[in-house]
C-alpha cells in the first residue's frame, strides 16, 4: 500500500484559502463603524459598537452605525 507523500495530506485547498481571505476583509468591513469611531476620539464609540454588534447584521444597522462614526463632531467634543 503506497501513501501520499506527508507534504500532500495536509495542503489547504485553494478554495478554503480564498474563502478565508473573504472572511477576514469581511469581518473587517462589518467593524469599520466602530473602528472609525474609535479612531476619531468619538465619546459615543461605546454606542456605536453596540449598535454595529446588535444590529449591524442588519444593513440598516450597519449603516446607522457608519453614520453614527461619521457624523460631524461639535467644537466641545473629542
Amino acid at each position: 500500500m503506497s501513501y501520499p507523500p506527508s507534504d500532500a495530506r495536509f495542503q489547504t485547498s485553494t478554495a478554503t484559502k480564498v474563502i478565508a481571505v473573504v472572511v477576514a476583509i469581511l469581518t473587517g468591513g462589518y467593524m469599520l463603524p466602530w473602528a472609525i469611531a474609535a479612531v476619531r476620539d468619538l465619546r459615543t464609540h461605546v454606542s456605536v459598537l453596540l449598535v454595529n454588534l446588535l444590529l449591524g447584521w442588519t444593513i440598516i444597522g450597519w449603516v446607522v452605525a457608519l453614520v453614527m462614526s461619521l457624523r460631524r463632531l461639535r467644537p466641545d467634543e473629542g
